[in-house]
């Protein structure tokens, strides 16, 4: 590297001087003089490694493999790394698949029997520089109904998220991702203890969405631990643009009373030997055009049809308390919302109330001879909502669902079976309605 550097400064004064005089051996020696100097103040480089334009050392990898968040792949110097791993989730239902919200998809829907790739994903993550963390998530095949497009069911981005946590009371995270409000919601897809989310779910999720969140955790493993998430975002969803210049905002506070944090996950995989408890509360507002959220982004409730017109419509605000405690096999988690809308066009105010309590236990922690992969679960959930028809009446949805999990490999390759009970109090009828339902599914990673 000095001898091209010797040369190229040599080169320079030459072409310059081609056309004007002859340079001398004077000359000569105090250019190399010069590039001497210059040399013995430049700064030598460590181990002989070059950098590229952005300073990055360039270097070999270690050995990859394979752990919990598929294989691994990492620098030398431990300063980047990323992990890749593949996701299926293979399921069967009847005589429905999705919950059903009004009279009409219980008495007046055929009934059908479906097998589904409900989630086939690749998921990429890891750190760069090593204080910065990143993932993405890739949904490779969403699944479509027989009226809609081809383009329902091409691949999308549906998580693309940044981290930094210089310290543990204060971080940041920005980009896309499913917003730290609910545990339910959070939980991922793969590490829930039922095959799918509760009734209550799709009313109060506020789901992916697009901005900035700080994020902290206080006394860490004392009786005073606690976690809090504060943020903003757009508000419309999962890649949408904002409509208008408001911003839905969000806080959650939790604490950690045994001094355990409990993961974003279900069902006690792990066999906590020392108990967990969680208690938190959330707050969420947003004044916008949408009245639910989910993957496919932003939504209408069936009583509140979304207005495109006026994207300053629905003023929302919503609360949640939730709890979660897992301890020797055992797990119990619970969310209570509240939800009230304004409509600023009509002037009338609609108020939605919900909630879930599950619980699950590995009976191998009292019984040896059972084998110590299955899990046995129930959840009950209710939903109040107003009635489609008629919005000064309620309607009240419930579900009771049963369930067994094999875990062959953890979350991480596990077959699950569920049978519920759905029912639906028509207000404006004045009738229960009731289905029940069937779902078998096999979750892998590899």
């Amino acid at each position: 590297m000095r001898f091209i550097l010797v040369l190229i400064l040599l080169l320079i004064p030459s072409f310059g001087y081609a056309h004007s005089e002859e340079v001398t051996g004077d000359k000569f020696k105090a250019l190399e003089e010069k590039v001497e100097k210059l040399m013995k103040d430049m700064p030598e480089l460590k181990d002989g490694k070059s950098f590229d334009a952005h300073g990055v050392k360039k270097q070999g990898t270690k050995n990859p493999y394979h752990h919990k968040k598929g294989f691994h792949y990492e620098s030398q110097d431990g300063k980047f790394s990323t992990n890749l791993q593949w996701r299926a989730q293979m399921r069967f239902q009847t005589p429905r698949r999705g919950d059903p919200t009004q009279v009409s998809e219980i008495s007046g829907t055929k009934s059908i029997n479906n097998f589904e790739l409900r989630r086939v994903r690749m998921k990429i993550g890891g750190h760069g520089f090593k204080y910065v963390k990143y993932y993405f998530e890739i949904d490779l095949q969403p699944s479509r109904s027989i009226s809609d497009g081809n383009n329902w069911s091409a691949p999308r981005l549906i998580d693309w998220r940044l981290d930094v946590q210089p310290y543990e009371w204060l971080g940041f995270r920005l980009g896309q991702w499913k917003i730290n409000y609910n545990r339910e919601r959070v939980d991922s897809s793969g590490r829930q203890q039922f095959v799918e989310r509760s009734i209550v779910n799709e009313v109060f999720t506020i789901d992916r969405q697009v901005g900035v969140l700080l994020k902290g955790r206080l006394n860490k493993g004392t009786a005073a631990d606690f976690r809090y998430y504060t943020g903003i975002f757009n508000g419309e969803g999962r890649s949408v643009r904002n409509n208008n210049k408001n911003m839905m905002k969000m806080a959650r506070i939790q604490w950690n009373p045994l001094g355990v944090d409990l993961k974003w996950r279900q069902s006690d995989v792990k066999r906590h030997k020392k108990a967990g408890l969680s208690i938190a509360g959330a707050w969420a507002a947003n004044k916008g055009s949408c009245t639910r959220w989910s993957s496919t982004s932003c939504g209408s409730l069936d009583s509140l049809a979304r207005d495109n017109g006026n994207p300053d419509r629905y003023d929302i605000d919503q609360y949640l308390f939730e709890v979660a405690y897992k301890y020797q096999g055992f797990s119990l988690q619970h969310e209570y919302h509240w939800k009230e809308i304004q409509d600023d066009e009509t002037n009338l105010m609609h108020k939605f109330d919900g909630a879930y309590v599950q619980a699950g236990y590995f009976l191998n922690e009292i019984n040896p001879s059972i084998p110590e992969e299955l899990e046995l679960a129930f959840r009950y959930a209710f939903v109040n909502e107003p009635d489609n028809s008629n919005t000064s009446l309620d309607n009240k949805r419930q579900e009771y669902t049963w369930v067994a999990n094999y875990f062959i490999a953890g979350h991480g390759n596990k077959i699950t079976a569920d049978f519920s009970i759905l029912t639906l109090k028509d207000g404006s009828l004045n009738n229960t309605f009731e289905e029940n339902r069937f779902r078998l599914q096999w979750d892998v990673s590899f």
